[in-house]
């Protein structure tokens, strides 16, 4: 299949949260100018000499801040990678940003540039959360910043966190209920991990920072499913919500197991059944593209049956689930025989339903999806 998706990842913030385990450097304004040099390396070293512009169905920023850099950086970075590719009449494009800094020029200049869709990482409402997060923001900022999007860029998503030290079920409502008031046309919410390697982990390991116990956690993820759908917000993945034909064209590509290109340090791409992990750290990205040599950090080309079950898991996490005769047809594995003997387990525990065409997990199973889909990567 020939890509028709690409993802760039732009390492700046002005801060790492506690809990962030992304590809990010902060205060290093220093490094954008020979970032942006370095994607054009890039382009050049995984497509080769110019050639007719790729068409794009979905173009997606993510950081880091996309939004950090400032409007003649974010024109130079568009500018470079247009060079390579070109966005086909309806294509999403997607910028992920914070609310503090988005302002009045930025916003223009996104727009001018054919931005159709801004990712908000909002969190949460609540001032004290907001805090504990470590975020920049403030929830009057959020308003203020959706108020200016709506003049220009109105399809936005909002993201948000739940399971929080110190956040209670109440207090999660009211970020809820202010999130719908926004009446974003995407919502994503996450439970709260602590990534080994954050200062969250180091902070619980120490005990100065308490994780909230399992049945809160399930609480707030049903107050989740609960008030969007509510609100006409249509869960169409685990931790992803949508207004009808709203639903993120971008991730359906991953979800999906289609081919997509992908640029920057950490950026994971996935070509000709192989995926190359490029160098986390910014400083090795640049130095290896700089002497002329690969980005690349790992390569993995899976074997028919780890990428078949590897698909199987990704459709799974979507509501819909996963098409006996599509999936078969596709990999040439049935979705049953990769389950093995959790499928008759997960079926009775009332984890996952079969209809006789389409496997998925059901509402119930939602809440331990990720414990499941592991068994699927199990061969015993």
């Amino acid at each position: 299949m020939i890509p028709r998706s690409c993802y760039v990842h732009v390492p700046f913030c002005v801060h790492r949260c506690g809990y962030c385990d992304f590809t990010l450097v902060a205060g290093r304004d220093d490094l954008i100018g020979p970032y942006l040099e370095g994607i054009e390396r890039e382009l050049h070293f995984v497509l080769g000499e110019p050639a007719d512009r790729l068409e794009l169905d979905t173009f997606y920023w993510g950081g880091g801040t996309p939004s950090y850099l400032d409007p003649d950086q974010l024109r130079q970075l568009n500018q470079t990678l247009l060079s390579r590719f070109t966005l086909a009449a309806d294509a999403e494009f997607t910028v992920e940003a914070n609310p503090h800094g988005l302002d009045e020029s930025r916003i223009q200049t996104l727009a001018d540039l054919g931005c159709n869709r801004i990712s908000l990482g909002v969190q949460s409402f609540d001032a004290d959360v907001l805090k504990t997060l470590e975020r920049d923001h403030s929830p009057e900022d959020i308003q203020t910043v959706v108020e200016r999007l709506r003049s220009r860029i109105d399809n936005f998503s909002i993201d948000l966190i739940f399971g929080v030290p110190g956040q209670t079920l109440d207090s999660y409502r009211t970020t809820l209920d202010r999130a719908i008031d926004l009446a974003p046309r995407h919502l994503s919410t996450y439970g709260l991990t602590f990534e080994k390697g954050t200062t969250f982990w180091s902070r619980r390991e120490h005990g100065s920072l308490k994780q909230v116990d399992e049945e809160l956690e399930r609480d707030l993820y049903a107050l989740t499913i609960e008030r969007l759908e509510a609100a006409g917000y249509r869960q169409y993945e685990v931790s992803s919500f949508a207004q009808p034909g709203f639903e993120s064209r971008h991730n359906q590509v991953y979800w999906s197991g289609k081919p997509y290109h992908a640029f920057g340090p950490g950026a994971s791409r996935y070509l000709n059944g192989r995926r190359d992990n490029n160098h986390r750290s910014l400083f090795t990205w640049l130095k290896r593209l700089q002497d002329g040599t690969s980005p690349v950090g790992e390569s993995e080309t899976l074997s028919p049956e780890d990428r078949a079950r590897e698909l199987l898991i990704l459709g799974l996490r979507q509501i819909k689930g996963v098409s006996h005769a599509e999936f078969e047809e596709l990999t040439g594995f049935a979705p049953k025989t990769l389950m093995g003997k959790y499928f008759s387990t997960h079926r009775d525990n009332g984890l996952i339903e079969d209809d006789g065409h389409d496997v998925r997990i059901t509402p119930a199973g939602r809440f331990i999806a990720d414990s499941i889909v592991v068994d699927y990567l199990r061969t015993d």
